[in-house]
């Protein structure tokens, strides 16, 4: 019989609720006993389990609240005791000026502070270990600040205020004067200060109470004490002095920045430094009397115009000043420079329509004609002086830009600016910088070698870009360029071919074409020349042995046709004989002998020996008339002037220098060194001379007169118009229409390269081309067509 087992069920019972062990009042009691000894560095001594647990068992039962209350209490009272037994014993006294003792009371106040932060933060560092529940649950149902936020705002509230507040940042103040007076403060207790108040929030935004307090107090003081301090520099210093302790004054507030302020008040502190100390005195530190820009510039004190430069790059301002008083300073040295190239007598310049003019006859006499000085012609001496000047100057003030600017492009801008005004000052600058080529161009240039006349003309070439007259330059430069060739003086095709092709990357091909015609003449005569002895050795030839070059009137300066002469017979019998030649190889064409432009080497009969004198070709058509007459004859000056028809002009000048210069192979009656109407001449058969070769130069022509410059600048103001009428032409035809100002812009624009037009000029010769029906003007009245 089988047995049943019965099944019982076993009851679950609910766990039995504990009480609390501890009472509410115990609990807070041992552990407001225990924070007061961890206030008093006792926590060595506690446990922190238990205290964990405490705190925990409050919160757990609903006593979160009593709990931190209680704590917030404990801390206000313990930051209390810290400040009136750390902080408040250490105010300073102010009642003493010795800036060593002022700094001790700042800097004890500011270490008694950081102990208090210290300990504060100490402590609250513990109180947060233990109270991690609390701060877990408690502070974030009830929406309040944990312990470590409540700790720093009761620290905010109960030191962080009036008195402590105003004496600490009083101290700060205090110690940041005393350094900037020169004085060596301790900065890593201002550091340390510092600190305290960057980690101190005000309501818990971003703002902290170094930016609230500090900040605004130390900016506060920093533009009171720069903005005096930048008037007592103005009237102790100097430019260079004031500079440098501008540039101090600027590093010392930047590494008080980096040291012991915060970073972020170095800008605005930057910016009080640059109003009071740049800003306002630039004018006047750039500008003062014995020490300012020009005296730099004169001293070459290229450190301290750096240190300039760099100051002044600083403000806005700055470089604007820089570059006005830079270009001042450069037109002032330029203005003195064409000052002192006038203060010459001007009637002592040189004619520049003479290929024949004076040059230093070469042998060891050194003995001078009375006509010219040791120095040669004095508006060569003149010219050369005034671009060596322009080109030192230049120079100088490129090293200046590139050592001391460090070739900032605006302040070269302004260099470039101001020579071009001052030399475009000079009205004399484009004949100047053609003469200086022209003398580098001269055979046998004494002390330079071919690679340093090139340096030099590389660096006119840098003159010749500022002139705006360029047109004029040519005039001067085709002259100048005329005489080389035709006296054989140039040092070579090759450095005059470079010349040109140094002006041609500068102005084009149009500048050069006439010049390089006037090249193409000469090589075209030397085989002329070369076929005409070949053709006089089947001919009978003439008694004179000629060397002819062809020029092309429209190539070479014809400013000399009106010279005209009465050649004698054997001379006459020359020219016939090649004229005989070329027509026969040249059919309608026509020669026009320029006698003004020739020389002529004739061998003369003294008493004493016969000599080879080199002559001009009027100075031998003179000479020729005293071949027959014998010691005692002699001729008048208006006998001359009819049998030679040359110009009263010409003939004054080559009679004084047969008779008045340094060779005298003619006598004049009276004596005197001036050739006047009723003068005579006769033959000097008595003139002795050591040399063999005599090279007899024409006297420098007087400078041209008002009238004749007026003249010369009426037919270039009559090229101008010529050209301006063609490029308006050219600049139509392409377009077929255009308003006025674009024409006038344009006009400007392509001529600039030659010369600056005129507006005014531009619109007459464009109602010149109206009237002659190349253009017609639109309805609107502002624009034109294209008519030719």
């Amino acid at each position: 019989m089988a047995s049943t087992r019965r099944t019982v069920k076993t009851k679950i019972k609910p766990p039995r609720k504990h009480e609390s062990e501890v009472s509410l009042d115990e609990t807070w009691s041992r552990l407001s006993t225990n924070i007061r000894e961890i206030h008093n560095q006792n926590a060595s001594n506690l446990s922190f389990e238990e205290n964990y647990r405490y705190a925990y068992n409050m919160v757990l039962y609903k006593n979160g609240g009593i709990l931190y209350k209680g704590v917030c209490q404990l801390v206000a009272e313990n930051i209390d005791r810290l400040a009136q037994s750390e902080l408040v014993p250490a105010f300073p006294s102010g009642s003493s000026k010795d800036p060593v003792q002022q700094s001790q009371e700042g800097e004890s106040l500011l270490k008694a502070l950081r102990r208090v932060w210290d300990d504060h933060t100490g402590n609250m560092s513990k109180l947060r270990d233990i109270l991690k529940y609390m701060d877990r649950v408690y502070t974030k149902a009830n929406d309040v600040p944990e312990i470590w936020d409540a700790g720093l705002d009761l620290f905010l509230k109960h030191i962080i205020r009036p008195p402590i507040q105003d004496h600490v940042t009083s101290a700060v103040l205090s110690l940041i004067q005393i350094e900037r007076d020169g004085y060596v403060i301790s900065r890593s207790v201002v550091k340390e200060c510092v600190d305290v108040l960057l980690q101190l929030s005000v309501d818990h935004d971003a703002k902290t109470v170094y930016k609230r307090d500090l900040e605004p107090a130390v900016l506060t003081a920093s533009e009171a004490f720069y903005s005096a301090e930048g008037k007592r520099l103005l009237e102790t210093c100097d430019a260079p002095e004031y500079l440098r302790r501008v540039e101090a004054r600027l590093d010392s507030e930047q590494a008080r920045t980096y040291h012991y302020l915060f970073s972020q008040t170095g800008d605005p502190l930057r910016k009080i430094l640059e109003r009071h100390l740049l800003t306002h005195n630039l004018s006047t530190v750039i500008g003062m009397p014995n020490s300012g820009l020009n005296v730099m510039v004169d001293l070459d004190k290229f450190d301290d115009l750096n240190r300039l430069y760099r100051l002044f790059l600083m403000v806005p301002s700055g470089l604007p000043t820089l570059r006005r008083s830079f270009k001042d300073s450069i037109l002032r040295r330029g203005r003195e420079i064409n000052l002192a190239s006038t203060s010459i007598d001007a009637g002592q310049d040189m004619d520049d329509g003479d290929l024949n003019d004076t040059e230093n006859t070469k042998g060891k006499d050194k003995g001078q004609g009375q006509g010219r000085t040791a120095m040669g012609p004095p508006t060569l001496t003149l010219a050369l002086k005034w671009v060596q000047t322009v080109l030192d100057l230049k120079d100088k003030f490129d090293y200046i830009w590139t050592r001391a600017f460090d070739n900032n492009r605006e302040v070269e801008s302004s260099l470039n600016e101001a020579f071009e005004d001052f030399i475009n000052l000079n009205e004399k600058a484009p004949e100047y910088i053609s003469l200086f080529i022209d003398e580098n161009l001269k055979k046998g240039l004494k002390g330079k070698t071919d690679m340093e006349v090139d340096a030099v003309l590389d660096k006119t070439i840098t003159v010749f870009r500022y002139i705006t007259e360029k047109d004029a330059f040519e005039r001067y430069y085709k002259n100048h360029l005329a005489k080389r060739l035709l006296l054989g003086r140039s040092v070579s095709d090759d450095a005059e071919r470079g010349m040109l092709a140094k002006l041609k990357v500068e102005c084009g091909y149009q500048f050069t074409q006439k010049l390089e015609g006037m090249f193409h003449d000469m090589k075209i005569s030397a085989d002329t020349m070369q076929a005409y002895r070949k053709y006089l050795e089947g001919v009978l030839a003439p008694e004179v042995e000629i060397s002819v070059t062809v020029m092309t009137s429209t190539f070479w300066p014809m400013s000399h046709s009106s010279a005209s002469c009465i050649f004698p017979e054997v001379l006459i019998r020359a020219c016939k004989s090649f004229e005989h030649f070329y027509f026969s190889r040249h059919s309608g064409r026509r020669l026009a002998w320029q006698p003004s432009l020739g020389n002529a080497d004739v061998r003369v009969q003294f008493k004493a020996r016969k000599h080879d004198v080199n002559v001009s070709t009027f100075a031998l058509v003179i000479l020729m008339l005293f071949e027959n007459l014998t010691d005692d004859e002699f001729l008048t000056y208006e006998e001359l002037k009819t049998a030679t028809s040359i110009p009263d002009t010409e003939l004054q000048r080559h009679l004084q220098s047969l008779a008045c210069a340094k060779f005298k192979i003619l006598k004049k009656h009276p004596p005197g060194r001036d050739v006047h109407p009723s003068d005579s001449f006769s033959f000097n058969n008595d003139f002795t001379c050591p040399m063999q070769k005599i090279k007899i130069s024409t006297v420098s022509a007087k400078v041209e007169t008002t009238k004749e410059r007026r003249e010369t600048r009426d037919r270039i103001e009559e090229e101008r118009h010529h050209q301006i009428e063609a490029c308006i032409v050219r600049i139509m035809k392409d377009r077929k229409h255009l308003t006025h100002n674009d024409l006038v812009n344009e006009v400007t624009r392509q001529l600039a390269s030659r010369f600056q037009p005129n507006p005014q000029n531009i619109k007459k010769r464009i109602e010149g081309l109206i009237d002659r029906e190349y253009l017609e003007r639109c309805e609107d009245r502002k624009s034109y067509n294209y008519l030719a």
